[in-house]
């Protein structure tokens, strides 16, 4: 059986392993081995760009309901770039005219062609296309009113569309078009061209040398939720801004990676809006932060691990509640699990979601384990039962009650006047989640309060020995950690303040430890002290 220190390391060294191993895969997908021929002139196995001929293009956008066309029939041209300058960046707005099957909740395509000045597309044998559906299917989010009045934020839409937006996804309007085109005149060794590029290439033989014609591409991961419109049936026109940006070798390839990776976790079940929070990531961020919030995020899951491996090892071998404030425990349990639901009441990302789902878990079980419960099933009833405490324990939970008494004066008033004022001010979707918004304001704004019992206790006893120091080391460094993903990550404006109060919290615990120094003569974390370890190692011998 290893040691907790050997699996400690072994997570250590296959995380060190992990990080390397992805900083190789990386280096592969920026960097491309170019044709070894081409730096001697020769032709032979090289795949040669076309763009390097400089010819004059350019670039029609046309709209249909069918996903695929073979010629100019029910196509409409939305937009047409004459002397299309792959080096230049535009953007333009456009009104698109919406079919009427699109607007009984069919799909609409964009075509975007990329072919020779003054020729039409489909009689150009070097044209190059891509399709790309301008709308897609999506849950809309339920309107917010005002639970008193009944006023709703808006009233365009009647009461039986709000019943069937709840249930079924409708149509949606992609209003973002992005497009790039890569513009390095880069030769390509033909023997061992990348499975990624490839797909979007084209080649021509050109005399006795094979091109490669302009490739062509849409960023996907531009198109965001927060730029989605509803598409209703009374809807002819809707704006579409078409934009354009050249785009490298070595960021095309990563997007192209970046964008499977997208569509797999939609495969997995993930939602639009859970994956376009994983797009937010990407798209907002400049790429070398984006280096680093990779290397945040790996060291916050090893960190979120280590936390997590060291709580329920603490909490597991707790035979002692001496020197532990239990309702700061409880308070724990029942503000993490709060934060949850709210969290699920947001619909918030599952990068955020999942840890907070099984934080509430082994929050349930450390008060279990702090109130000494066993539960015991007679049939399908189960049964409670609570351990008793020794005089050691009773004294703590006298210092507990002590500190609740003068903070109840202070929080409850606070939270039940939050509560009130949120229900005349601000609108919701239902009760439950007001009821929610206001339980969980409450945590996150005076949540950090309830830490001041367990402040409390430490005070009077003069010692910090009974708490899981290393568990909260791990969470000191995930609090800053956090920090950072605070401005990264799509969360309720709350939930980011909460990230910053946690580091005062750990500040004033840093604090205790360095005010009350060690002493080997009072209990650990495990119900143990130094001196009695040492006893009992002399008596065996």
């Amino acid at each position: 059986m290893l040691s907790r220190s050997s699996f400690t390391s072994l997570v250590v060294g296959v995380f060190a392993v992990y990080v390397a191993h992805t900083c190789w895969v990386m280096y592969g997908i920026v960097y491309t081995r170019p044709c070894p021929a081409a730096a001697d002139g020769a032709a032979g196995g090289c795949v040669w760009p076309y763009l390097a001929q400089r010819p004059k293009l350019q670039l029609s956008v046309y709209t249909t309901t069918r996903s695929s066309i073979g010629a100019e029939s029910n196509i409409d041209l939305v937009l047409n770039v004459e002397d299309f300058d792959i080096e230049s960046k535009f953007e333009r707005t456009v009104n698109v005219s919406v079919p009427k099957k699109t607007r009984n909740n069919g799909t609409l395509y964009a075509f975007v062609f990329l072919h020779h000045a003054g020729i039409l597309p489909w009689h150009d044998g070097k044209q190059v296309h891509i399709v790309s559906p301008l709308t897609t299917y999506m849950v809309p989010k339920p309107e917010e009113i005002n639970l008193l009045t009944g006023e709703s934020a808006t009233q365009q839409i009647e009461a039986e569309k709000q019943t069937n937006a709840l249930d079924e996804p409708v149509s949606h309007w992609r209003s973002r078009l992005t497009l790039n085109v890569m513009v390095e005149d880069f030769v390509f060794d033909g023997s061992s061209l990348p499975a990624d590029v490839h797909r979007y290439m084209k080649m021509v033989q050109l005399g006795k040398t094979v091109h490669y014609l302009p490739i062509l591409f849409i960023d996907q991961l531009s198109n965001r939720v927060k730029d989605l419109m509803v598409i209703n049936r009374s809807t002819t026109e809707l704006p579409l801004t078409v934009s354009y940006d050249k785009i490298s070798l070595g960021k095309l390839r990563f997007w192209i990676h970046m964008q499977d990776a997208v569509y797999s976790l939609q495969q997995f079940g993930f939602s639009e809006k859970d994956a376009d929070e994983v797009k937010g990531i990407f798209v907002d961020t400049n790429l070398y932060f984006l280096a680093l919030t990779f290397f945040v995020a790996a060291f916050h899951l090893l960190f979120d691990f280590l936390a997590f491996k060291n709580d329920i090892s603490f909490w597991k071998k707790k035979r002692s509640m001496i020197g532990m404030s239990t309702k700061a425990v409880l308070w724990r349990c029942f503000s993490t699990v709060v934060i949850f639901l709210f969290l699920l009441d947001e619909q918030t990302s599952l990068l955020v979601l999942i840890p907070a789902g099984i934080g509430a878990v082994i929050e349930l079980w450390k008060v279990k384990k702090a109130l000494k419960m066993t539960i015991r099933w007679q049939g399908l009833r189960p049964k409670f039962q609570f351990g008793a405490y020794n005089d050691s324990e009773k004294k703590t939970e006298e210092y507990d009650a002590q500190a609740m008494k003068y903070l109840s004066y202070l929080l409850y008033p606070l939270c039940i006047g939050g509560a009130g004022y949120s229900l005349l001010n601000v609108k919701y979707k239902s009760w439950y989640s007001w009821l929610i918004n206001s339980f969980v304001n409450g945590v996150y704004a005076f949540g950090f309060l309830f830490m001041l019992p367990q402040l409390f206790v430490n005070y009077k006893m003069k010692s910090v020995a009974h708490l899981p120091w290393k568990a909260f080391t791990y969470k000191a460094f995930n609090t800053f950690i956090d920090d950072i993903f605070a401005f990264i990550i799509t969360m309720p404006t709350s939930h980011r303040l909460a990230c910053f109060r946690d580091d005062v919290v750990f500040l004033v615990y840093l604090y205790q430890r360095w005010l009350y120094p060690v002493d080997k003569s009072r209990v650990n974390e495990y119900g143990e002290s130094y001196e009695e370890k040492s006893k009992k190692k002399a008596h065996k011998e």
